[in-house]
């Protein structure tokens, strides 16, 4: 009996590799443990033995049962791993980005800042980066602010708690840290950590205490420029400018400086413009941003000597010359991540 059961072991560890269906697979099954197979027929010899023998056949039976389930139990998780591979095709790699969704595109902000950026860096101009989490000396002392203005106010500005600036170094034992309210501290930091000359554009997103309504937020996002060197003017600011807007918003774009205060530029002035082209300027003159020359009182607090350097600076919100390129009348939308609306200007 045992060397008739050893043969059963071995054809079925020869065959069962072998076979490549299910289907293959069970007919073999079957000649082995169907009713007329060939296991089966052996462990009817039970009866036809002496009472005596039978315990120790039962159980010799038994064992070889449990060997040749296992080749079974193999052989057909091997033939499901097979069948499952070939209807899934080739195998996938789940790290690449899935093929059944569309690429996404860069946000209508994004857009609009890397085309500024693009604009400005052509007259070479190069983008600095600073934190969004500002100390006071940063944001305002440095910058010619006193004390007393409005843009310090706690209704103006979001002031928060020193353990959250991280990496800042005050430069004052009691000094407040706050959210930025322009990317002017970037300026800042910049004549502070090089010698002139410095010609730099600094994107990034500033915060101020706003009533959300069409034309304000409390987020929005900021394009600041600073050039300085020898010899620079309020012609060389002019000249800039109206290259920045002729190549942004078309070649009949104008530009026009009225008299202003600003607290870190003397003198200051208010930017307008025109473009005819666009229906939400048209021919009226449209106020857009601030400039100005930088005052000596800013170069001397970063140790540069007003009397060798000089320089401009100024600075736009992207989302409203996003507003004005696309005609958008709601400054909310462009936060609302609606896909249908941002969709119209992948």
């Amino acid at each position: 009996m045992e060397t008739d059961l050893q043969s059963i072991i071995a054809e079925a560890e020869a065959r069962l590799p072998a076979l490549d269906s299910m289907a293959q697979f069970e007919q073999f099954k079957a000649t082995l443990v169907g009713p007329n197979g060939s296991f089966t027929a052996v462990t009817k010899t039970i009866g036809k033995l002496p009472p005596a023998e039978r315990p120790l056949a039962g159980k010799l039976i038994n064992q070889y049962k449990t060997r040749l389930q296992a080749l079974f139990d193999a052989a057909q998780e091997r033939l499901q791993a097979e069948a499952e591979a070939a209807r899934l095709g080739p195998p996938v790699d789940v790290t690449l980005p899935s093929p059944d969704r569309p690429a996404g595109t860069a946000h209508l902000i994004t857009q609009v800042r890397e085309e500024i950026c693009s604009i400005l860096r052509k007259i070479g101009f190069v983008v600095a980066d600073g934190p969004e989490v500002e100390t006071e000396y940063f944001c305002f002392d440095a910058l010619n602010t006193p004390k007393d203005h409005p843009a310090r106010d706690l209704h103006d500005t979001y002031y928060t708690h020193p353990e959250t600036a991280f990496g800042n170094v005050s430069q004052k034992a009691d000094e407040r840290y706050l959210l930025r309210t322009h990317t002017s501290s970037v300026q800042i930091r910049t004549m502070l950590a090089q010698p002139p000359p410095v010609r730099i554009i600094a994107p990034g997103r500033c915060f101020r205490r706003d009533t959300a309504d069409a034309t304000h937020s409390a987020n929005f996002h900021q394009i600041e420029a600073l050039y300085v060197d020898k010899g620079v003017t309020v012609r060389d600011l002019k000249a800039d400018l109206d290259f920045l807007f002729r190549s942004l918003l078309g070649a009949d774009a104008e530009t026009r400086f009225r008299p202003h205060y600003f607290s870190y530029t003397e003198p200051s002035f208010e930017v307008d413009f025109r473009v005819g082209h666009l229906s939400k300027v048209g021919s009226e003159w449209m106020e857009i941003m601030g400039c100005g020359m930088v005052d000596p009182a800013v170069f001397a607090e970063v140790g540069y000597d007003p009397d060798i350097w000089s320089g401009y600076a100024f600075g736009l919100g992207i989302e409203r010359i996003a507003m004005t390129l696309y005609g958008i009348d709601d400054i909310r939308y462009l936060y609302q991540n609606d896909a249908r609306f941002l969709r119209q200007f992948a």
